[in-house]
């Protein structure tokens, strides 16, 4: 790969990017607070339960990161563990087939992401008795794979962080949710050797929920 001369200008980019990764996350600090008052006024009865929820949608890249990997497509799924009502802890994995903007060849790399958060429901803003929709706040912690599908270069992997707004439809049983995430993650040098940054990108989803 290819050294690049970092300039004031995108010295200034990468400075915006992490204040507005920082701004997100105090956002989402106060958004779960808000919730968590809002969820110990809602009504406590309701069964523990597991939550089984396969998912499909983009994965964004922004920022520096935006410079280095294209859009993709993200699969992948999510298991709920429903504490109480107003508190969940959910684990995912999914993974983004993207393509290196830098490397010669367009070369595809595989991007593995896993992490585990909790996550704040608020009461049920709609409830019409065959569906209801609630809100959801979540903040997590994991790690994510780059893995070069052609190329014979060691992954890498990094710690990362996310904040995550979304909604579940639920029918009962089945449910259907839509979230946005957003990542702000280590990043070392996909080939050879360099200084350790910070990254960010954004993770949007659709997933059908398996209540049991």
């Amino acid at each position: 790969m290819s050294s690049t001369t970092i300039t004031p200008s995108r010295s200034l980019t990468h400075v915006r990017h992490s204040v507005r990764a920082a701004r997100l996350t105090s956002f989402a600090a106060i958004t779960l607070s808000g919730l968590l008052a809002v969820g110990g006024t809602a009504s406590a009865q309701g069964t523990t339960r597991f939550e089984l929820r396969p998912f499909v949608g983009a994965y964004i890249p922004t920022g520096d990161q935006r410079d280095l990997l294209k859009d993709a497509v993200l699969v992948g799924a999510q298991l709920s563990y429903n504490v109480i009502p107003a508190f969940s802890v959910t684990g995912s994995f999914g993974w983004s087939p993207s393509k290196d903007r830098v490397t010669a060849g367009n070369q595809t790399l595989d991007i593995y992401q896993y992490d585990v958060g909790g996550e704040l429901r608020a009461a049920s803003l709609f409830d019409g008795g065959v569906w209801n929709f609630t809100p959801f706040v979540g903040l997590g912690l994991g790690g994510r794979t780059y893995n070069y599908r052609d190329l014979n270069v060691g992954s890498k992997t990094n710690f990362d962080g996310y904040g995550a707004l979304g909604g579940d439809i639920g029918f009962g049983p089945i449910g259907f949710r839509i979230e946005a995430r957003d990542y702000v993650s280590q990043f070392k040098p996909l080939t050879g050797t360099g200084d350790t940054k910070t990254r960010n990108d954004i993770g949007l989803a659709a997933g059908l929920s398996y209540r049991f």
